[in-house]
């Protein structure tokens, strides 16, 4: 949308809770404005001397964004991961450029320690703001006029301020069936409940989400109608699912017509990793090692599935961005994009709660940021959205070596739509396999290979277990997960995903998944992990390991 077309955000002050309208500007906190002003003499506030601080200046050797290739440079096999991985370590030294932050800044505005460090308000600081600014303009293009930025300490911190500010005691929030655990564990002691809605292939059913907003009864729900949503929409938390820009216009229009507040919890929106295409098929890719031009920044955005943000002509997108999946998570930061109104109730409530990140950890990711340019960031993006692609396909040609994997289209369910692999022992073949180990064919387990994120979602085919009943799925879940733990390999158990996991009246009905994270580990432990996977659930589903 141009920004000829964008209008202003509406007036959606009516969904703010109890506690929110509440809020005051802190005392102390109001005094902030008048602290940058020319000349003044600011003996109000306790703030301690910067003269007292004991940091001269912080100095770190930074990465160049160019640290990483556009493109995997060679066909994937199991020993060319890890000579690449071995040879890597051992004779590649990291390319770095030096950045130095001093306590006192020569230049005015310029970031230094005195003022990063000092008690402050709970936004950005100058230059950081004018970043993330420019960054949401050219990356996200939010489609009304009058939206800002507010910085937060982190997702959990996002959510957790949107929920109270959002929300009453007693109220429902809209989620996808499967999410993540921490979002409902933040709001479940405040009485605030999930509303889980179907899913598929792309994330939640808009379908679904009219279907359930259209026939809500608060008298047998107990609730009044959800007016605030809680969604993962890119590398979906556990499934891995992206959703697509038709079906995110679909959603939105269902809040627009129910008057619901999306909350764009955006984590993996920098890892869209595409279709995986097994080793056998793929090809060599181009890379470049130059510095990024404005053009190719351009081009790059354009194929990023746009954000709620691109169509919300209401301001009623709440987007939740954060710097630990793109930098490091022990900065904690992340910042809210949002209408005004949101920005100020969201302000309000963290000047008297976590007040500002930390100062360290704004002025470090601000000092890179400036370093690197918007081009340049944006060139470190893409080199990250590599790497974990191989890391996601490597782990995916673990499993097609250790088990048969069988393809066949989902025709319901959270992976309706996708190419589903089902897993099943992968045994040597002689005249007697089929007589002496009549369940070799048993499905053990299937999976959707993620085009974004750091997950592989896997549903456990428990009713295959020869000893299963109706109503054995979290025992047999628990069974298994116990004994990959007590092999040395510990997976995400699927129960906890559930969106009334934590509830009191939860009721599993779909019981049976394991959450696998491949981002952190090294190859060599990438592959030992599916190993013992193998042996173990063989085991498991009583199969002999020929």
């Amino acid at each position: 949308m141009s920004v000829e077309k964008c209008t202003k955000s509406i007036d959606l002050s009516h969904h703010l809770s109890e506690l929110s309208k509440a809020r005051i500007t802190s005392p102390l906190k109001g005094l902030q404005k008048y602290f940058s002003q020319p000349g003044i003499l600011a003996l109000a506030g306790g703030l301690p001397s910067p003269a007292y601080f004991p940091v001269s200046d912080v100095s770190a050797n930074v990465l160049v964004p160019e640290s990483f290739a556009l493109a995997p440079t060679e066909s994937s096999t199991s020993f060319s991961w890890l000579w690449k991985l071995f040879s890597s370590h051992n004779s590649t030294k990291e390319n770095t450029q030096g950045i130095t932050i001093p306590k006192y800044s020569a230049i005015d505005g310029d970031i230094n320690l005195a003022s990063s460090l000092q008690y402050g308000a709970a936004v950005a600081e100058g230059q950081l703001q004018i970043y993330l600014k420019h960054f949401i303009s050219e990356v996200y293009r939010p489609a009304f006029e009058d939206w800002t930025v507010l910085i937060n300490t982190g997702n959990t911190d996002g959510w957790a301020r949107a929920v109270a500010t959002l929300c009453n005691p007693g109220e429902g929030v809209l989620c996808e069936e499967w999410t993540y655990p921490s979002a409902m564990a933040s709001m479940l002691p405040a009485n605030i409940k999930p509303v889980p809605v179907a899913m598929d292939g792309l994330g939640m059913k808009s379908d679904a989400l009219e279907n359930l907003l259209s026939q809500w009864d608060p008298v047998s729900r107990q609730m009044s109608r959800p007016h605030v949503m809680y969604i993962v929409p890119v590398g979906q938390n556990p499934s891995g699912s992206t959703m697509s820009v038709a079906r995110k216009k679909e959603i939105y229009d269902v809040c627009v017509k129910y008057d619901v507040i999306i909350v764009e919890d955006d984590p993996y929106y920098f890892l869209q990793l595409g279709t995986y295409v097994f080793k056998d098929d793929r090809s060599p890719g181009v890379t470049s090692s130059g510095r990024q031009s404005a053009d190719e920044s351009r081009q790059y955005v354009s194929t990023l599935t746009p954000s709620f943000l691109n169509f919300d002509h209401e301001g009623r997108v709440i987007r939740l961005d954060t710097f630990s999946k793109t930098v490091a998570p022990g900065s904690r930061l992340g910042w809210f994009t949002c209408n005004p109104l949101f920005a100020e109730r969201l302000e309000r409530h963290g000047e008297t709660t976590t007040q500002a990140p930390c100062g360290f950890g704004q002025a470090v990711i601000a000092k890179i940021l400036m370093h690197w340019t918007y081009d340049g960031y944006i060139r470190w993006l893409r080199g990250l959205r590599t790497e974990y692609q191989q890391r996601r396909d490597f782990f995916i040609d673990c499993l097609a070596e250790e088990f048969h994997l069988q393809a066949v289209p989902a025709i319901a369910g959270v992976w309706q739509g996708c190419t589903v692999y089902r897993a099943s022992s992968k045994v040597k073949k002689s005249p007697s396999t089929t007589e002496k180990y009549p369940g070799r064919n048993r499905t053990m387990f299937s999976f959707v290979p993620p085009v974004a994120g750091m997950f592989v979602w896997m549903k456990l085919h428990l009713d295959q277990h020869p000893s299963f009943t109706p109503g054995d799925e979290d025992t047999l879940e628990t069974k298994l997960w116990t004994k990959l733990a007590e092999n040395g390999v510990l997976f995400g158990p699927g129960w906890m995903f559930a969106a009334n996991a934590m509830s009191k009246d939860s009721v599993s009905t779909d019981a049976g998944h394991f959450r696998v994270s491949f981002s952190n580990a090294e190859f060599p432990d990438l592959k030992k992990a599916v190993t013992i996977y193998g042996r173990v659930i063989r085991e498991f589903f009583e199969e002999e390991n020929l």
